[in-house]
């Protein structure tokens, strides 16, 4: 399983949110490339960087601190938060993601979306599909859409989406553990009641103890998105860097 840790950025800092509420936030390094760099020193490979202002104002903004990680780091970073146009998503590839992850936008204008799918390819679209009460939310959690998390997941996955993050907002930056059931239930929908090609599920929101991480590897998720529990020191970089040693990706 892949270990993603998270870097949300306000303003150009480094910040997390509780369930998504900009009210919540609260400020941790002025400086998201000093992050990152420790992150890589610690043997991480993979970064999950969220533009929150990008997300609010529906276009990408925070691009030239992607660009900053993306040279200066060898981190393979997946990319989200306001990428709404043709012209968003070039500028995230150009500024250096090598993933870029569509949550409002798969769900306001799945044409544009599926373009990119086939444009792109499915190894580097990942659909976000975060989930309130098991509802897709969208524009950065602001607002709940009609539609139910795992039909959404499994139209994607029949149009060709191998990657899927999925944060259920009502655990995302309360430290009370992520949900098991939810992820279960999601793999067991998509993967073993499917006849399409199995998703590629990343786990994200309410991880809080390193002991989480082998159940939901146990569970059979491909990755999981690590914030708050690192930055509360919940969960140490020497921890994950021990994880990543004893638990080779493989390729």
């Amino acid at each position: 399983m892949r270990i993603i840790p998270a870097i949300d950025i306000i303003d150009g800092k480094c910040v997390r949110l509780s369930k998504g509420d900009y009210n919540t936030k609260i400020i941790y390094n002025e400086n998201p490339l000093e992050v990152a760099k420790s992150f890589e020193a610690h043997g991480i490979e993979y970064l999950h960087l969220v533009d929150l202002d990008g997300a609010k104002s529906s276009q990408i903004v925070n691009y030239k601190i992607l660009e900053q990680i993306a040279t200066q780091t060898k981190l393979k970073i997946d990319f989200g938060g306001g990428l709404k146009s043709d012209a968003d998503l070039k500028i995230a590839f150009e500024s250096g993601a090598n993933q870029i992850t569509g949550g409002s936008i798969a769900v306001k204008n799945r044409a544009i979306f599926e373009k990119w799918i086939a444009e792109y390819g499915s190894d580097k679209i990942i659909l976000g599909a975060d989930a309130n009460n098991e509802k897709v939310a969208v524009s950065g959690w602001l607002e709940d859409s009609d539609e139910d998390l795992i039909p959404f997941i499994q139209e994607y996955q029949n149009k060709g989406i191998h990657y899927v993050i999925c944060t259920d907002i009502a655990k995302d930056g309360m430290l009370e553990g992520p949900s098991f059931d939810l992820y279960a239930k999601i793999l067991e929908q998509c993967n073993v009641k499917s006849g399409a090609v199995a998703i590629k599920l990343i786990a994200s929101g309410g991880i809080s103890t390193f002991d989480e991480l082998p159940k939901l590897a146990q569970l059979g998720c491909e990755g999981t998105i690590i914030g708050k529990a690192i930055y509360e020191g919940r969960i140490s970089l020497k921890q994950l860097e021990n994880y990543i040693i004893t638990n080779p990706i493989r390729v």
